[in-house]
């Protein structure tokens, strides 16, 4: 399991960081924000620890644009800021769970331990979606075409997963904002359109059968034919 730690106190992040790691656990960490946005950019995370105390800006900001940019791994916010109000906003903002600062290592080992299995795949669960010779592997958030990977952004996966998930079904601007921005943006905004362009570049840009289509006036569907 690989986690990112978000924490810009260098004594409680070294101690998360040895803690977190004799428990069993694979750990990055990061100061402040903008480190914390290049590595999820990077890599996959199960779970990530988030301070909202941070130097280049607010932990509540740094978890909104993780979510804008297609993170879905539970956060569990860590932090001094006790008061009831703070709390529901932190959850209300896209943290999963909410642990003020001073902690008990061993109640942050049980949320975080709880946090990832609720969010991990149960045996049911499909985690691997397919339209033709277009595969998306929901475990290693990769996305293939007749075998090649594309190299796809976070928000892109997000937006093909959902598209893969609605196959054949017509999905309006409203929907995607709604199921893969969370409507944190602006009805009229173009990041729709845009993040579609650049998503069909991607995936029908070789010469391949085209599967993503435009219903003018109407919204986006995937289909084969």
């Amino acid at each position: 399991m690989r986690l990112l730690v978000v924490e810009d106190e260098h004594d409680i992040r070294v101690f998360l960081r040895n803690s977190l790691t004799e428990a069993g656990f694979q750990v990055d960490v990061a100061a402040d924000g903008k480190g914390a946005e290049r590595l999820a950019l990077d890599a996959p995370y199960d779970a990530l620890i988030v301070d909202l105390g941070l130097p280049d800006m607010d932990g509540i900001n740094l978890i909104l644009r993780l979510r804008q940019i297609g993170l879905a791994a539970p956060v569990l916010i860590l932090s001094a800021r006790r008061s009831v109000d703070d709390r529901v906003r932190g959850l209300e903002q896209g943290g999963d769970d909410y642990l003020t600062k001073p902690f008990a290592l061993a109640e942050l080992l049980a949320r975080l331990r709880n946090l990832i299995k609720r969010n991990a795949p149960t045996a049911n669960e499909a985690t691997r979606l397919r339209m033709l010779d277009l595969e998306l592997d929901l475990l290693r958030r990769e996305a293939t075409r007749a075998g090649q990977v594309l190299q796809l952004t976070p928000q892109e996966f997000v937006l093909l997963e959902y598209l893969c998930r609605n196959a054949g079904r017509v999905v309006t601007r409203s929907m995607i904002l709604d199921k893969v921005w969370g409507m944190r943006i602006q009805p009229d905004t173009n990041v729709v359109d845009v993040h579609i362009y650049r998503l069909r570049g991607k995936v029908d840009g070789r010469g391949q059968h085209p599967l993503i289509k435009t219903l003018r006036g109407v919204g986006y569907v995937l289909r084969d034919r």
